[in-house]
């Protein structure tokens, strides 16, 4: 029964723009950044192209693969952690948008089974998004030839990458729980928003170690020098956050009701 619901879902997003969509807005970061370093690797491009090479100038990046990964981590730690909500959001939300929560929460299916399906539909998209970011960056970084660029530091990005997507992972199942209580797309977006900046504050705190939205910027470094390892506190938060979020939606789910 449960492969029978993962399967719908899947198929599900054969017919929908939104998962281009989402790939094509994070695959733009790695672009950015190219342009950037293909800027300062030449300094007279820099006066050239006037505010745009000033702009690249001041910005800090320097025309390294170093520099480039640290970038790109930072792209996908913050801005991917959006994009992980809309695609929840997303996931979750559309049964209401579109009329059809009347009828998931009438099929003789237990209804936690829709909840992780749709939550590892989700993991899936966000995995391949970050894939195809990954692969992107390794051509663009060969194609710029990017000085320092060397296996160990592709296999490093790779494994950077996939730390901030796993950790945003991890906070997803909240972002589903605002999802089918409000029953929409613009709140759960919303309250992801508002737990990105939140976290960017607490994140110049003590209390940064202890509040899952600030794991992500202090692992990355956007809030402070990026740390290498996280305290088993962090761990655990995230691991409580993960859990609670997946109970909580099942029981929201569990007692609903709909009245489309």
């Amino acid at each position: 029964m449960f492969t029978a619901v993962f399967t719908g879902e899947l198929a599900k997003l054969r017919r929908t723009m939104a998962p281009w969509v989402t790939l094509g807005s994070l695959m733009t970061g790695p672009l950015f950044l190219a342009l950037f370093m293909w800027i300062m690797l030449d300094p007279q491009r820099a006066t050239e192209f006037g505010l745009l090479g000033a702009k690249a100038t001041l910005s800090g990046i320097e025309p390294t693969w170093v520099s480039y990964s640290t970038f790109l981590t930072l792209i996908v730690g913050l801005g991917g952690t959006l994009l992980l909500a809309f695609v929840v959001a997303y996931v979750f939300g559309r049964e209401y948008s579109e009329g059809t929560a009347k009828i998931m929460l009438t099929l003789p299916v237990p209804r936690p089974w829709f909840v992780v399906a749709k939550l590892l539909v989700s993991a899936l998209w966000w995995l391949l998004i970050v894939l195809f970011v990954f692969v992107e960056a390794v051509v663009v970084g060969l194609a710029l030839g990017l000085p320092g660029i060397t296996w160990a530091g592709v296999g490093s990005l790779f494994a950077n990458l996939l730390l901030v997507a796993g950790i945003s992972y991890l906070l997803a199942p909240v972002v589903a729980l605002v999802t089918v209580w409000t029953r929409g797309y613009l709140a759960p977006v919303g309250f992801a928003l508002g737990m990105l900046l939140l976290g960017n504050v607490v994140g110049h705190t003590g209390w940064a170690p202890w509040f899952p939205w600030s794991i992500v910027p202090i692992l990355i470094g956007s809030v402070s020098n990026p740390v290498n390892t996280l305290p088993i506190g962090s761990i655990v938060i995230l691991a409580a956050t993960f859990t609670a979020g997946i109970a909580a939606t099942i029981w929201r789910l569990q007692t609903a009701d709909n009245t489309q």
